[in-house]
């Protein structure tokens, strides 16, 4: 810029010491009071005011003026932090600490061992089992004893087991996640941890630091916050400076002068003054709301309690009639009620406790492989009903970063490769190349990584790559312009460089650009939003070495053009999603972004009805059943405030829907503990979000989700498989324990028997039906209904059939054998051979309810081949083992009686294999 001479030159002198020695006031006072990096920046900015002065003794006063900052500057450096930057106390530290207790929200109660020990036994079956062995041990029966209580303690191991490595798992996962936290106190920085954050704790605020508590902005330079943990919101917001005055609001928006706990520091530098701590913070106001939400008992656990309830006064019914028949037929009253409660025992499924635990614990572990972490395994067969999958568009569908998408060089376009090595053209090259000098070169902000490793990626070992050149000054971004410029100096030019890059509207006007020309690069903008991309403008100027303007308007720029970023989706989501509408999943958006953002994404991936959006507003002036109504059909909700969440799952759970859920912000976690099953992510996911949900999902992969359901599917079609199975072979035992009692015969099954065949064979066989893969039209049929119950009248009828034709095989072979002449210790161990047999036959036929049993055979599932070892092996051995035949009662019996007994129990299923293939 030129200079003009001054008409009285003694009065320009004056002028300008006045000038100057006020101006150097300004200047030196806030040396005490605020950081070091804010007092340089101020420094330059009065520096370059000068330089504009039209004075010829500028630059004598501007070099004594720099002399004195600079003096007074390092005179200073141990006082900065003083004043209201003192922060506070150590004893008032204290003071507060026992006033307010610690920074953390109240998280779910750790279980001590006692607490898990007492959950585990205090199920109604394991308590009937426990009693019963030492009912058993107290009437002198201890080997029978011994089995129940050995078998008990295995139960309760198992389940301890389960969930002391799940709780473990979770904790891990806190303890990753738990923020540091950097502060002022007695004058002097400390890093400590983020729950040791007290009320009117000043808090230093740098790029990558997660914030500690809700505060308000005393100080900032170019400070940017990541709010998507609270708002869904990928885009970082603006932060500026605390007017004294306003109130602190809710998150949401630029130029708000709030940091919140939980978000993270994407730019710049500031310090702030905490106002809210743990649970008054924002994310603690939704941890509160979760205290409200009452957890369900799922509908299989609904149901299994009812069906042991009704077995249960059944068995105790036909109790006191075999201990009444017993006593007076035979006037034995002891052995009467040795012979109820051994009735009792083959009657009550205690199968069920096992059956249950072996499926829910196999089924967690199997989820494990597919990266999700189990917190509640009652969740999983609920999963399998799913109905409804409700997904946060940010970092679930998206990877929640940004990415370039597209450049724009003013004339033409060009999408970014990315699956392919092919080279960015040339034209392009000046666009990415002024996108980087307007960037950090050691950028946080997301933006600014995904431009610096374009230029990797395709500038590198090009001339558009200036790692020598140096940094002379930054001109920030501001309210009035969108727009931030570096200026560069070039070792081997004579000239500064001048890289800007903004909002698209503030480079227009930066670039003083007709309206004609203004229109074409406005249509161009408006076509990359409507793809959904955030577009930021793009433009260039050099400036003979100087002065440099203390405007970015007074620099003669020129547009260069326009890049184009998005929240990239998932790859793998377009697929996933096919897969849940096949089985008849619904899928819907809830997002707090922009409705156009919204549908874009829906479109993108697939998602049904993407171009009709509700937004939060409109749902706001809803009604309930407006909403159950819009619901039926509506898959795409834009704008949505964390209330509004709880309310779509609340108005989908009124509409008979079974609700998945999936989120990773404190504002998911009301609507994950509301849904049926809350699915919540492990790598970016909230503590509070994790402790609300059922599932964690390890990788936050979308995909991993429809996995889950599937494994859900496949869980309980098999545990209907494995209680079916258990029904009928619960019908010989019972019906060899009742009818010899019946009819004045020897009883043929003691407890030992009992025991060894409902709680050894019974629940490792169950684990060949765990093990089964899933039927081929698992995710090809819609979900079942919701009131559907594991056991229908059908299943039941067809079980208790097959069970009856395995008593009769059985009973056939008592009757046959004591006709013979046997012994009862030789019958007893023909009936029990028949019963181990006749179980290992049911558990072929029902391993499939479509398919014959050659078609088992040919499925890969790789329990069944050990586990029908094993029961044979089990067999022989308490068959011809000595010791063994002692403890069960047996006498010897010769191998032609065993095979006969094998056909019996072949026999027994054909019937159901010929219903198979009628039915088929």
């Amino acid at each position: 810029m030129g200079t003009r001479e001054p008409n009285n030159n003694a009065q320009s002198e004056g002028v300008l010491k006045n000038i100057f020695l006020y101006s150097l006031t300004l200047e030196i006072a806030p040396l005490f009071l605020y950081d070091k990096r804010q007092l340089w920046s101020q420094s330059v900015r009065f520096a370059d005011s000068l330089q504009r002065q039209s004075f010829k003794e500028t630059n004598r006063y501007f070099t004594v003026r720099k002399v004195l900052i600079g003096l007074f500057f390092y005179i200073s450096m141990e006082k900065t932090q003083s004043a209201q930057y003192e922060g506070l106390s150590l004893q008032k530290v204290q003071e507060l600490l026992k006033m307010h207790g610690y920074n953390e929200i109240p998280s779910q109660k750790k279980q001590g061992i006692l607490e898990i020990l007492w959950e585990v036994i205090k199920e109604p079956m394991l308590l009937l089992l426990l009693g019963s062995g030492i009912i058993y041990l107290m009437i002198g029966e201890p080997k029978d004893a011994a089995m129940l209580l050995v078998f008990a303690g295995a139960v309760i191991s198992m389940t301890f087991y389960q969930i002391r490595k799940t709780e473990r798992a979770l904790e891990a996962l806190k303890n990753l996640s738990s923020p540091r936290a950097l502060v002022i106190r007695g004058g002097e920085q400390i890093r400590i941890a983020g729950r040791e954050v007290v009320k009117g704790d000043l808090i230093v605020l740098e790029e990558g630091d997660r914030v500690p508590a809700d505060a308000r902005i005393i100080s900032c330079s170019h400070l940017q916050t990541d709010e998507s943990l609270l708002t869904g919101e990928s885009l970082a917001v603006r932060k500026t400076e605390w007017d004294g005055v306003e109130e602190i609001k809710p998150p949401g928006g630029e130029d708000l002068p709030f940091v919140y706990s939980g978000t993270l520091v994407i730019q710049g530098h500031g310090i702030a003054e905490v106002t809210h701590i743990g649970i008054h913070t924002q994310m603690g106001h939704i941890g509160k709301e979760l205290q409200t939400i009452v957890d369900e008992d799922t509908l299989l656990k609904k149901e299994t309690g009812k069906i042991v309830k009704n077995v249960a006064i059944a068995g105790l019914i036909l109790c006191i009639i075999v201990v009444v028949m017993y006593g007076l037929m035979r006037g034995d009253w002891i052995k009467g009620f040795l012979s109820g409660l051994t009735l009792s025992m083959s009657l009550l499924p205690q199968e069920f406790v096992v059956v249950l635990l072996i499926f829910l614990s196999l089924g967690a572990w199997r989820m494990s492989k597919y990266k999700v972490l189990t917190r509640k395994t009652a969740a999983i067969e609920t999963l399998g009903a799913a109905t409804v999958l409700c997904v946060d568009k940010t970092g679930t569908l998206t990877l929640n970063k940004m990415q370039l998408q597209e450049i724009f060089n003013g004339t033409s376009s060009f999408l970014i490769p990315r699956e392919s090595d092919n080279p960015l053209p040339e034209e392009f090259h000046k666009t990415l190349e002024y996108s980087i000098l307007a960037s950090q070169k050691n950028p946080n902000d997301p933006i600014e990584k995904e431009i610096k490793q374009n230029g990797n990626d395709f500038l590198l070992g090009t001339e558009h790559m200036h790692n020598t050149w140096k940094l002379l000054k930054e001109y920030p971004l501001s309210k009035s312009l969108l727009a931030l410029s570096h200026v560069w100096e070039s070792p081997d030019k004579n000239e500064y460089i001048i890289a800007s890059k903004g909002a698209p509207e503030a480079i227009i006007d930066l670039c003083h650009i007709d309206s004609i020309q203004t229109k074409k690069i406005m249509t161009e903008v408006h076509r990359l939003s409507e793809r959904g991309l955030r577009v930021l403008g793009v433009a260039q100027a050099t400036m003979q070495k100087g002065s440099l303007p203390g405007q970015q308007h007074d620099i003669p720029f020129t547009f260069v053009g326009l890049i184009g970023f998005a929240d990239p989706v998932r790859a793998t989501v377009p697929d996933a999603l096919k897969k849940a509408y096949t089985a008849g999943i619904r899928v819907i958006m809830i997002t707090g972004d922009y409705p156009g953002t919204a549908s874009y994404i829906a479109k993108e991936i697939g998602l049904h009805n993407y171009d009709v959006v509700i937004t939060g507003p409109e749902l706001a002036k809803m009604t309930h059943l407006e909403l159950r109504e819009k619901i039926k059909t509506a898959t795409v909700f834009a704008r949505v405030v964390p209330e509004q969440k709880l309310l779509l799952v609340n108005a989908l759970k009124a509409n008979g829907e079974i609700v998945a859920m999936t989120g990773d912000g404190v504002n998911d976690a009301p609507a994950l503990k509301a849904a049926h099953i809350g699915i919540s992510m492990g790598e970016r996911g909230t503590d509070v979000a994790r402790e609300a949900s059922d599932l964690v999902l390890l990788n936050d992969d979308f995909t991993s989700i429809i996995h889950a359901i599937q494994l859900g599917r496949r869980i309980y079609e098999n545990l209907k498989k494995a209680m079916a199975y258990i029904l009928a072979v619960h019908v010989p035992i019972a019906g060899m324990s009742f009818f010899p009692i019946l009819l004045n015969m020897p009883l043929i099954l003691l407890p030992a028997h009992i025991a060894f065949l409902e709680i050894v064979i019974d629940p490792a066989c169950s684990v060949v039906f765990e093990s089964e893969p899933e039927e081929s039209d698992a995710m090809k049929k819609p979900p079942r209904a919701l009131h559907t119950p594991i056991l229908s009248k059908k299943i039941v009828v067809l079980s208790l059939i097959q069970g009856v034709f395995s008593f009769l095989m059985a009973f056939i072979v008592l009757l046959v054998s004591m006709k013979m002449g046997m012994g009862v210790n030789e019958s007893r161990a023909l009936v029990f051979a028949t019963l181990v047999f006749s179980n290992i036959m049911l558990i072929l036929t029902n391993l499939s309810w479509k398919d014959s049993l050659i078609h088992t055979f040919k499925k890969k599932n790789e329990s069944l081949p050990w586990v029908i070892a094993a029961a044979i092996l089990l067999l022989t051995l308490v068959l011809s083992v000595p010791f063994l035949r002692n403890v069960f009662y047996f006498s010897p019996i010769h191998i032609e009686d065993v095979l006969i007994t094998f056909f019996l129990s072949v026999v027994s299923i054909m019937w159901f294999e010929g219903y198979k293939f009628i039915n088929k």
